[in-house]
């Protein structure tokens, strides 16, 4: 009848099915419960609760971690884990970091892959004195640019690094779509651990060492051996990579699945692209979509397998499981569709670039330790490139070696160039690209206002102190 309503014990039950319903459809298109525990990050504590800005105290000290089961390692940490704590932002947020350094040697941060100002940039002697043993330094700056960063040392860059200083920095940006996956931040990296638990030698094997690039026997995931990730089949997982080892390529396979990449260094690509195996070189990110899918109860290992960068870096060399996923013991969820993942990259012009940067990555042959350099120039004797506010220039950097190098740009984003002299497509912003053997590297970069000193370099740190770095004086 016009106006009646039905009784409230009536409409209670509707209320409890249709709970019920959700609750159950929710249950079906859910990750188990800790699915991610294993290899969680810490996050940092926000000092500050208003919104925008992003403030931590952040510590450099020796701390006794187990690493290798039953062993105490003393490995080096930000505030005393491997890796250091997980900062967390959104585009635009203020982030101050309150650093104090407790190791037993100087060191600086560098924010790997931020646009920020120079003097913020951790590169010691250029953009900021280093940071001597119970010393402090507040690092503070915007974050412009959604993606995954990261955060390590520049002093003794391969030593440190490999005793365990890095961690991650992930930047939202709320207009990406939604429901793309649910989120893993993966830190790969590896350490040298003898049986003892003693940290291994940061200059094993001499030239030799420096050479191949010096590579921890331990692979880890966000500091863990081997974890295992729980996961219902059938739902999407978004991986934010980053390769924080001071050598080691990473190529990811998982047997029967294909990954799509949909962003890396500086955020989402112009359009994602399907591929077999991953790769992402010392300071390289990835953005991934994976679902995992087998039989209910069914183990996938998730493998490093030997990236050929030259000779002799796959030989004799086995495959490795660097972690695993375990599906849970139920029938395959069905997921959402991908939502349309796309992002308009404006093309830098390669035609408007005023100057040409041709560098070589070379080695002097002779006694004593290996020294390497760019255009044959170590990096304690090299004048640093001149360049101006607002230019656009083309960089070719050329490989003289037997071995790939990763090259990276301090501060800014570049655009890699293909065959054609053109961006190539999907187009997405760099700030490290690998430079192959017996070729080169291309891009373009344009310089946005923020003047100073900043360091280029190969990212197998090995090299990068054996002389194989630069400056950019960018003036107005």
């Amino acid at each position: 009848m016009p106006g009646s309503s039905r009784p409230p014990l009536f409409t209670s039950l509707l209320l409890a099915i249709a709970a019920i319903g959700c609750a159950e459809a929710s249950s079906e298109r859910s990750q188990p419960e800790g699915w991610d525990s294993a290899v969680q990050l810490r996050p940092a504590r926000d000092l500050d609760a208003s919104p925008g800005v992003v403030e931590v105290d952040l510590t450099a000290r020796v701390e006794e971690v187990e690493i290798v089961p039953g062993t105490r390692t003393p490995v080096w940490t930000y505030d005393g884990g491997i890796p250091g704590p997980l900062l967390k932002a959104r585009v635009g947020d203020r982030v101050i970091v309150h650093f104090r350094n407790d190791l037993p040697a100087p060191t600086t941060i560098h924010w790997h892959g931020v646009r920020l100002l120079a003097e913020m940039d951790g590169a010691p002697g250029h953009s900021q004195a280093e940071t001597p043993p119970g010393g402090s330094f507040t690092y503070d700056f915007v974050v412009p640019d959604a993606g995954l960063f990261w955060y390590h040392p520049h002093v003794d860059s391969a030593a440190q690094q490999g005793n365990g200083l890095y961690g991650a920095l992930l930047v939202d940006d709320p207009d990406e779509p939604a429901e793309l996956g649910d989120e893993l931040v993966l830190v790969l990296s590896d350490i040298m651990v003898h049986e003892d638990g003693a940290l291994g030698d940061p200059r094993a094997g001499g030239n030799f060492g420096t050479l191949f690039g010096r590579e921890g026997d331990q692979l880890l995931v966000n500091g863990r051996l081997n974890p295992v990730i729980e996961a219902r089949g059938g739902l999407r997982q978004r991986w934010r990579i980053v390769n924080a080892a001071k050598s080691r390529y990473y190529q990811l396979a998982l047997a029967g699945h294909r990954f799509t990449r949909i962003g890396g260094d500086g955020g989402l690509m112009e359009r994602p692209v399907e591929t077999e195996m991953l790769v992402l070189t010392p300071g390289e990110r990835a953005d991934v979509l994976v679902t995992p899918r087998g039989a209910p109860g069914a183990t996938l290992p998730v493998r490093w397998v030997p990236y050929d960068r030259g000779y002799g870096t796959t030989f004799q060399r086995p495959e490795v499981e660097v972690f695993r996923i375990r599906l849970a013991d139920a029938p395959e969820a069905e997921d959402a569709p991908v939502p349309a993942v796309a992002r308009a990259i404006p093309a830098l012009d390669p035609a408007a670039a005023v100057r040409r940067v041709d560098l070589k990555l070379t080695m002097e042959e002779g006694e004593g330790d290996l020294v390497m350099g760019i255009n044959d120039v170590p990096f304690w004797e090299a004048e640093p490139l001149m360049a101006t506010v607002g230019d656009t220039e083309v960089w070719t950097v050329e490989n003289t070696f037997d071995f790939d190098h990763p090259f990276h740009l301090h501060g800014f984003f570049f655009q890699v160039l293909g065959e054609d002299g053109r961006p190539a497509r999907p187009m997405e912003w760099k700030d490290t690209v690998n430079v192959p053997v017996g070729g080169a590297a291309r891009f373009v970069v344009r310089y946005d206002n923020r003047p100073g000193m900043w360091m280029f370099h190969c990212h197998i740190l090995d090299h990068a102190d054996a002389g194989m770095m630069g400056m950019l004086h960018l003036v107005r």
